[in-house]
């Protein structure tokens, strides 16, 4: 059975479904999602790498080491500012993980159907 985003195979000899298959997959690779994928992910990592930086700097400055002569002031128990800027890092990283999987799936079809497009433009002689 086959999926809707997935075009059906016709038999080899029926050069008017092959062409119609063609249409098809030509259609769906105009545009290509993965790419838009994979930006998205890129500005994930990016504010990712900012919200690590943002972590590391509240980190460095609650527990880092201090100039010879420099007294430490805490004020509180808790490093909020650093629990929170930690979890939405890793929140954001997750996202961008999951964003580049989803692009790395997205161009394994793409270039499967590109693969076919080929080999119908082959098939039915559209190349010069």
């Amino acid at each position: 059975m086959s999926t809707p985003s997935q075009p059906t195979v016709q038999p080899a000899g029926d050069p008017v479904a092959l062409r119609a298959e063609y249409d098809v997959l030509a259609k769906q690779l105009e545009t290509r999602r993965s790419i838009d994928s994979v930006r998205r992910s890129l500005y994930l990592f990016f504010a990712g790498l900012i919200g690590a930086g943002t972590s590391f700097k509240l980190a460095w400055d609650r527990w880092g080491k201090l100039k010879p002569g420099a007294v430490r002031k805490v004020i509180g128990k808790r490093p909020l500012f650093f629990i929170v800027a930690v979890v939405v890092t890793v929140i954001i990283l997750f996202f961008a993980i999951r964003a580049l999987l989803q692009a790395r799936r997205l161009m394994r079809e793409e270039d499967a159907r590109f693969a076919r497009l080929r080999a119908l433009r082959e098939t039915l002689r559209l190349d010069p």
